[in-house]
């Protein structure tokens, strides 16, 4: 996405701070799985969170400039959806809520 924004739509901006955020969720998932406890754990699966929350402001913020059509918006957004609704089930169920 972050190619198709940069090259063809020529927007730099919001196109890299979803490329952060976006690529930042994984790290933080991945790095959950070295975690020294479970408060370690859930503390990385939090950021994983806010990073995807992040994603979908960027995501509204794209597709309310014009950058993305309705199609390629409603995927990716449910995409990262999704994924907020994965780790906030997760962060729940470890906290025993």
């Amino acid at each position: 996405m972050f190619q198709y924004l940069s090259t063809q739509k020529f927007e730099n901006v919001i196109s890299k701070q979803i490329l952060r955020s976006g690529t930042s969720i994984g790290a933080n998932i991945t790095e959950s799985r070295n975690a020294q406890s479970k408060a370690d754990f859930i503390h990385k699966l939090n950021i994983a969170l806010k990073e995807a929350d992040e994603t979908l402001y960027w995501l509204k913020n794209l597709y309310a400039g014009g950058y993305l059509n309705d199609k390629e918006y409603e995927s990716i957004y449910n995409d990262a959806d999704e994924l907020v609704k994965i780790l906030v089930s997760s962060i729940k169920t470890l906290k025993g809520q």
